[in-house]
C-alpha cells in the first residue's frame, strides 16, 4: 500500500509548454484591470481580499479550466462568505478551529452546489480570521467585497478574455 502510494507521487506527465506572449499580456492586462476596479470601488482598501488575487489567475490566466467559470467564480465567492461568517458569528470555537471548520464547510458547500472556486476557501477563512474590521461587516461581507469584487472581476474577464482569436481563450465556457 505504501509502495504503491508512493509510486503514484512520481508523476510523470510532460513537462507543460510555455503559452504563447499575447496569452500572457492578456492575462496580465486582465488581472490588472480587475483588482485595479476592485480597490477603487471599494471605500476601504481594507477590503481588498486576497482571495481575488487567487480568483484572478484563474479566471484571467486560465480562463478555459472548470474552477474559472462564472458559475464557480460568483457561486463559489458568495456561498464560502455566507459560510465563514456564520462559522464565526455562531460558532464558538478556538481561531484554529473556526478556521479549519470554516474552510471545510465552504469546500462541502461548494461542492454540494457545484460552484466549487478554490479561492471560496480563502474568503471563507478571511471572514474568520480578517479581524475586527471584517468582522464588523458580518454578513455586509457577502456583498461588499465579496459579491461586488467577484461581479467586477466577471465583466472584466468577459471583455478581455474575448478580445482573443483563440477559441479556447473564449469565457465563458458555459454559465452555469
Amino acid at each position: 500500500m505504501i509502495k504503491k502510494s508512493l509510486k503514484r507521487m512520481k508523476g510523470g506527465d510532460a513537462t507543460p509548454k510555455i503559452i504563447h506572449l499575447k496569452k500572457i499580456v492578456l492575462s496580465f492586462i486582465g488581472a490588472f484591470i480587475g483588482i485595479y476596479f476592485i480597490s477603487m470601488s471599494l471605500a476601504d482598501s481594507s477590503f481588498l481580499i486576497g482571495s481575488f488575487g487567487a480568483s484572478a489567475v484563474l479566471i484571467y490566466g486560465s480562463p478555459h479550466v472548470e474552477y474559472a467559470q462564472p458559475r464557480h467564480l460568483i457561486g463559489g465567492h458568495i456561498i464560502s462568505a455566507v459560510v465563514g461568517v456564520t462559522v464565526y458569528q455562531y460558532f464558538p470555537f478556538d481561531l484554529a478551529l473556526m478556521a479549519a471548520f470554516a474552510v471545510s464547510l465552504a469546500i462541502v458547500a461548494m461542492h454540494l452546489t457545484g460552484t466549487l472556486h478554490p479561492p471560496g476557501g480563502a474568503t471563507a477563512l478571511i471572514a474568520v480570521i480578517g479581524g475586527a474590521h471584517v468582522h464588523s461587516a458580518g454578513y455586509y461581507y457577502v456583498f461588499m467585497p465579496v459579491a461586488l469584487g467577484a461581479f467586477i472581476m466577471l465583466v472584466v474577464a468577459l471583455i478581455v478574455n474575448n478580445l482573443s482569436d483563440d477559441k479556447s481563450r473564449h469565457y465563458p465556457k458555459r454559465w452555469l
